[in-house]
């Protein structure tokens, strides 16, 4: 069973975080230096919420608002669903389906230490399958002679 640490631990785990004060524009901002598609909502280190790229779009652009006046606080998702480094990628992947999210930020003794996405889930259970398959090949291969 992979863990959420073991999946943290492959990442470059620089947490990308904004307060719920900030304009929406220096998320978007984030997001496009960094190359990730949600950020999270720090005040006085505590986990406040989630920002997506979806949240950016259709609460902020569609509706042609500007993104230097919109705090972040009008669109983040308060006190966001959350997983701990000992959740397995299969309880991850589960929530994420159920609840239509693609991003959980990960907490541990109360502080967030990362973010586990949709792609960083599927990526290692590829990843885990594959080499299962090798070996079976391997095994199949080396007793079939």
């Amino acid at each position: 069973m992979t863990t959420v640490k073991q999946v943290i631990s492959q990442k470059d785990n620089t947490i990308y975080s904004v307060s719920s004060s900030d304009s929406v524009e220096k998320v978007l901002i984030l997001m496009r230096d960094h190359r990730v598609r949600a950020i999270l909502v720090i005040d006085e280190g505590n986990l406040k919420g989630i920002v997506s790229q979806g949240d950016c779009a259709i609460k902020v652009l569609l509706p042609n608002q500007n993104p230097k006046q919109v705090p972040v606080s009008k669109i983040m998702t308060a006190n966001p669903l959350t997983v701990t480094l000992s959740n397995s990628l299969e309880e991850c992947m589960a929530i994420m389906v159920h609840k239509h999210i693609r991003h959980l930020p990960v907490i541990e003794a109360g502080k967030a230490v990362g973010i586990i996405s949709v792609g960083d889930t599927v990526k290692t259970i590829m990843a885990l399958q594959g080499d299962q398959i090798k070996f079976l090949e391997t095994y199949i291969k080396g007793h079939g002679s």
